[in-house]
């Protein structure tokens, strides 16, 4: 698994920032520290940056390093 942020476009950002204030149910599909896909569904309750890197935040609390999205609401992240 890479340890390294890469920048995730300014539209993902955006567009989970909208999925956010629309308090909308989706689904993710993310890697986890240990490079395994998981899924998800869940409401986006924050878009932060922290430690060099950009998360989100579920109300779970589940939070989710953007660069290890796969997809969002079965939409792939180029």
């Amino acid at each position: 698994m890479k340890d390294e942020y890469v920048l995730v476009s300014c539209d993902f950002h955006d567009q989970l920032e909208s999925l956010a204030t629309l308090r909308q149910e989706c689904r993710i599909v993310y890697r986890n520290a240990a490079d395994k896909l998981v899924e998800l569904d869940g409401r986006i309750v924050d878009v932060y940056a922290a430690n060099k890197a950009d998360f989100l935040k579920l109300n779970d609390g589940t939070e989710i390093r953007l660069d290890r999205i796969e997809s969002v609401n079965g939409q792939p992240i180029s």
